[in-house]
């Protein structure tokens, strides 16, 4: 149980690590936040509820992985190299894909609700 315990405080530990040092990671728990707000105010279904939380899980587990890749990167690699800025670019690229993938699905669920709200404003 001991062990346990310590797992979850290392865990909790790189989620503050990559909160305390990566802006785009801030930015990513922000935008999960205002979605996820946003996702009481136009009460969502439950499978719109299941496409917003695994988009957003989704985005932060690879903005984690991003960081846990140039941490690495930098370690093995502390002159610039051409391959490990290979290695950057394409985390960075997987980062890139999730949010787009993640922007696309937030319009298909919110665009509609937005649009129906407008027009019974009007």
């Amino acid at each position: 149980m001991k062990r346990l315990v310590r797992s979850f405080g290392f865990a909790f530990k790189g989620l503050g690590y990559a909160a305390k040092t990566q802006p785009n990671f801030r930015f990513h728990l922000m935008a999960g936040t205002i979605a996820v707000a946003l996702g009481f105010f136009f009460q969502l279904s439950t499978a719109e509820w299941l496409w917003l939380v695994a988009c957003i899980a989704v985005v932060l587990i690879t903005e984690l992985l991003n960081t846990s890749l140039e941490t690495l990167t930098d370690l093995v690699s502390p002159t610039y190299n051409e391959k490990a800025g290979h290695v950057k670019d394409v985390a960075a690229g997987a980062v890139v894909v999730a949010a787009l993938f993640a922007l696309i699905t937030g319009i298909v669920i919110f665009l509609p609700k937005i649009i129906l709200l407008v027009r019974h404003a009007a």
